[in-house]
């Protein structure tokens, strides 16, 4: 209660602006269309010019005059120049007024006034409707005071806060959270189009006055530098463009829940279950079905704090899709290894648990792509309902999939001496060369703050960081890896531009299991891309780097099949999971 008191309170100040913002705009519409029938009168100006009030970031201006005017033969006296009254700095009218009263009353002219025939002594100089000072006050109208009364709402309609140390989570801490009370999850689709027209809107509005300036700026000053301003309003049509991609996917596809089983998934169990898709079942589509399991936290401090993601653990696979009665039902079903973070109901506080599942085809017109997220608490529980064939069918071609990845990804030949498997260099180039610019650019920072600031301890830490970034990218994009069957040993050599730079050995009848680790994790958005690294552990517990690169747990398991096959390591092809997290940025692993 205290948190959604707080809240209000907090969106009040915002929705009154708002308000008093709408009020403006209101009465200047109002005042617009009302003198529209008010009588032309001349009038004899005794002062007039423009004042400029200095403020602490900018100055505002405002026109004055004080006119007199004859109505039905009685004499009127008025100051209300504008339509608008007070100072502001949108374009040149304030100014322009103000020099055109000024020079009128230099040269003794009349001027024309605009007289309420009910209310005589209200006149008015200039009646022009000023829609770039509308523009401007309407932003704050619908930013500020949508944003207030949104911020009301969203607190009123806010579920109570749960105690999560009740008896009744104790067995079941899911429940705290009122989307997981039942195995029908739904995807966060609409969500995400709301908040695409939101955000897009937002923008709009905000960059709207632009279009407003361009043209005085353009046409009447000659200012062609202006037009850079474009950039926000295109940037804005972009936004509505994803704003209706999303609407478009959420229309044709439907809410598509995912029902699970069991429920919730369960760590050292299965996470599985079926998706129903308003979309007629067609055999030469594929669905791709991605499980997450990821840390959401705060970095950075005080002002510049934001909420990251970090994946602990990943797995990919095909949905097996059949004839359903809403269209197309896919099944699914995942392994989840024993170790790993349960869901956090409450999803609260500077860091929680996060199980996302992506579910991604394309197809023509319309691609779906959603995200849920779904419970998963370490409970060994196995699926029940889920039919075996469909499962069985669904792994099988997802590591037919997963072998042509690996064929693409390596060189396989056949020598005198054995078998030899190739890791080519460039297989990371665009990666590489991503993070060599990001170093570069750390570098040169580095470089400007001692040569022209002398800032030597900061510019020392930022050159040092970006020279470790720009080496490490550059031996990820330019490094290869060799895998060399020799008699009874497995050999690997590690180059850099054709250059050996490691070379180690592994005797084969010492190998006992492979072991996957995550080496690296890489983030486009909410779309996570885990990388494991594949090791030949010896029963002294020494590892040997075999294969690196793969995408998700089961290419992974899939390449150590393979590896194990061409290698001569049949039957010995167990293999454990060390799986550690390393962030969202490419971290390369050394052998």
């Amino acid at each position: 209660m205290k948190g959604k008191i707080f809240m209000i309170l907090f969106a009040l100040p915002f929705f009154g602006i708002g308000v008093w913002m709408g009020y403006s705009v209101g009465t200047h519409l109002y005042d617009a269309w009302q003198v529209q029938a008010w009588a032309p009168v001349q009038a004899e100006l005794h002062s007039a010019g423009y004042e400029t009030h200095s403020g602490d970031d900018s100055d505002t201006y405002e026109a004055y005059a004080e006119f007199s005017y004859r109505h039905d033969g009685q004499l009127y006296v008025s100051r209300r120049v504008s339509l608008a009254g007070g100072s502001d700095n949108i374009g040149d009218f304030q100014q322009d007024l103000g020099r055109r009263l000024s020079g009128a009353m230099s040269r003794r002219e009349a001027v024309t006034a605009w007289v309420d025939p009910d209310d005589p002594s209200n006149a008015v100089i200039d009646k022009t409707l000023r829609w770039g000072l509308i523009g401007f006050k309407s932003i704050f109208f619908l930013v500020f005071g949508g944003a207030g009364l949104g911020l009301i709402v969203f607190s009123l309609r806010a579920p109570a806060e749960k105690d999560l140390s009740a008896p009744r989570y104790a067995d079941a801490p899911w429940l705290a959270n009122d989307a997981w009370q039942g195995g029908d999850i739904r995807s966060s689709s609409k969500t995400s189009m709301w908040v695409a027209w939101g955000f897009a809107a937002f923008w709009n509005l905000v960059s709207s006055p632009v279009i407003f300036f361009i043209y005085p700026e353009v046409v009447e000053k000659g200012n062609t530098l202006a037009l850079i301003a474009l950039l926000f309003p295109l940037v804005g049509m972009g936004l509505f463009w994803w704003a209706i991609g999303r609407t478009l996917e959420w229309r044709r596809f439907g809410p598509a829940p995912v029902v699970l089983d069991p429920f919730p998934g369960a760590i050292g169990g299965h996470v599985g279950g079926t998706i129903d898709i308003r979309l007629p079942y067609d055999p030469g589509t594929r669905f791709s079905v991605t499980l997450t399991s990821l840390h959401s936290y705060m970095s950075g401090s005080g002002d510049n704090r934001s909420r990251r993601e970090s994946a602990k653990w990943q797995d990919s696979q095909v949905a097996h899709a059949t004839a359903g009665s809403k269209g197309t039902r896919l099944t699914f079903r995942f392994d989840v290894p024993k170790g790993l973070e349960e869901s956090d109901a409450a999803q609260s506080g500077d860091a929680y648990n996060v199980w996302r599942l992506n579910l991604k085809a394309t197809m023509p017109g319309t691609d779906i792509d959603r995200d849920y997220e779904i419970p998963v608490y370490a409970t060994g529980a196995q699926s029940r309902e889920l039919a075996t064939f469909a499962i069985n069918e669904a792994k099988a071609e997802q590591r037919d999939i997963d072998l042509d990845v690996i064929r693409d990804l390596v060189s396989l030949d056949h020598g005198m001496s054995g078998k030899s498997m190739l890791y080519p260099v460039g297989r990371n180039l665009y990666n590489g060369l991503v993070g060599f610019i990001f170093g570069a650019i750390f570098s040169a920072i580095g470089w400007f703050l001692v040569t022209r600031e002398a800032l030597w301890f900061m510019g020392g830490i930022f050159g040092l960081v970006g020279s470790v970034i720009a080496v490490s990218a550059v031996y990820y994009a330019f490094n290869s890896l060799e895998v060399i069957q020799a008699g009874d040993s497995l050999k690997t050599i590690r180059r850099v531009f054709g250059l050996a730079i490691r070379s180690r050995t592994m005797r084969r009848s010492d190998f006992v299991r492979f072991r996957k680790k995550s080496s690296m994790s890489t983030q486009q958005g909410t779309r996570h891309v885990m990388h494991y690294t594949l090791y030949a552990v010896d029963a002294a517990g020494r590892k040997l780097v075999v294969g690196e690169g793969f995408r998700g747990s089961s290419q992974a398991e899939a390449a150590a099949d393979f590896i194990g096959r061409e290698f001569g390591l049949d039957g010995k092809q167990s293999i454990d999971d060390a799986s550690e997290d390393f962030g969202n940025m490419n971290v390369l692993t050394a052998d």
